[in-house]
Protein backbone atom coordinates (compact mmCIF):
# COMPACT_ATOMS: atom_id res chain seq x y z
CA UNK A 1 0.00 0.00 0.00
CA UNK A 2 1.37 3.43 -0.91
CA UNK A 3 2.05 5.94 1.84
CA UNK A 4 -1.01 7.94 2.86
CA UNK A 5 -3.53 5.42 1.52
CA UNK A 6 -5.61 4.11 4.37
CA UNK A 7 -7.93 1.20 3.72
CA UNK A 8 -10.23 -0.08 6.46
CA UNK A 9 -12.36 -3.22 6.80
CA UNK A 10 -14.93 -3.30 3.98
CA UNK A 11 -18.08 -3.81 6.06
CA UNK A 12 -17.14 -1.11 8.60
CA UNK A 13 -16.51 1.41 5.81
CA UNK A 14 -19.74 0.46 4.01
CA UNK A 15 -21.75 0.93 7.23
CA UNK A 16 -20.23 4.38 7.81
CA UNK A 17 -20.86 5.33 4.18
CA UNK A 18 -24.54 4.36 4.64
CA UNK A 19 -24.75 6.88 7.49
CA UNK A 20 -23.20 9.60 5.33
CA UNK A 21 -25.59 8.85 2.44
CA UNK A 22 -28.57 8.94 4.83
CA UNK A 23 -27.43 12.45 5.78
CA UNK A 24 -27.62 13.44 2.11
CA UNK A 25 -23.93 13.24 1.24
CA UNK A 26 -22.59 11.68 -1.95
CA UNK A 27 -19.85 9.10 -1.49
CA UNK A 28 -17.34 7.50 -3.83
CA UNK A 29 -15.66 4.26 -2.77
CA UNK A 30 -11.84 4.19 -2.89
CA UNK A 31 -9.44 1.28 -2.77
CA UNK A 32 -5.78 0.52 -3.29
CA UNK A 33 -4.86 -1.87 -6.11
CA UNK A 34 -3.46 -5.08 -4.59
CA UNK A 35 -1.04 -5.44 -7.51
CA UNK A 36 0.47 -2.02 -8.25
CA UNK A 37 -0.59 0.03 -5.21
CA UNK A 38 -2.39 2.66 -7.29
CA UNK A 39 -5.21 4.46 -5.51
CA UNK A 40 -8.52 4.00 -7.31
CA UNK A 41 -11.85 5.81 -6.94
CA UNK A 42 -15.08 4.30 -8.21
CA UNK A 43 -16.91 6.49 -10.71
CA UNK A 44 -20.43 5.43 -9.68
CA UNK A 45 -21.52 7.39 -6.58
CA UNK A 46 -23.30 5.83 -3.60
CA UNK A 47 -22.47 2.23 -4.59
CA UNK A 48 -20.06 -0.12 -2.82
CA UNK A 49 -18.34 -2.79 -4.89
CA UNK A 50 -16.76 -6.01 -3.62
CA UNK A 51 -14.30 -6.17 -6.52
CA UNK A 52 -12.47 -3.35 -8.26
CA UNK A 53 -10.45 -3.24 -11.46
CA UNK A 54 -7.38 -1.01 -11.50
CA UNK A 55 -7.35 1.59 -14.27
CA UNK A 56 -3.53 1.60 -14.19
CA UNK A 57 -2.61 -2.10 -14.46
CA UNK A 58 -5.93 -3.89 -15.00
CA UNK A 59 -5.63 -6.09 -11.90
CA UNK A 60 -8.88 -7.04 -10.13
CA UNK A 61 -8.68 -6.45 -6.38
CA UNK A 62 -10.86 -8.26 -3.84
CA UNK A 63 -11.97 -5.15 -1.96
CA UNK A 64 -13.73 -7.16 0.77
CA UNK A 65 -10.44 -8.89 1.61
CA UNK A 66 -8.21 -5.84 1.07
CA UNK A 67 -10.37 -3.12 2.61
CA UNK A 68 -11.32 0.27 1.27
CA UNK A 69 -12.37 3.77 2.17
CA UNK A 70 -14.52 6.49 0.63
CA UNK A 71 -14.62 10.17 -0.06
CA UNK A 72 -17.75 12.10 0.91
CA UNK A 73 -18.89 15.11 -1.03
CA UNK A 74 -21.20 17.36 0.93
CA UNK A 75 -23.55 19.84 -0.65
CA UNK A 76 -23.06 23.53 0.00
CA UNK A 77 -25.67 25.11 2.22
CA UNK A 78 -26.81 28.56 1.22
CA UNK A 79 -28.12 31.03 3.80
CA UNK A 80 -31.80 31.89 3.57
Amino acid sequence: MAAGNIDHPFYEVAAQAQVMMALGHTIHQKFTCAHCGSRQTMAMPNVFYQLGQCEECGHETDIVAQGCNYVAMAGVLTPH
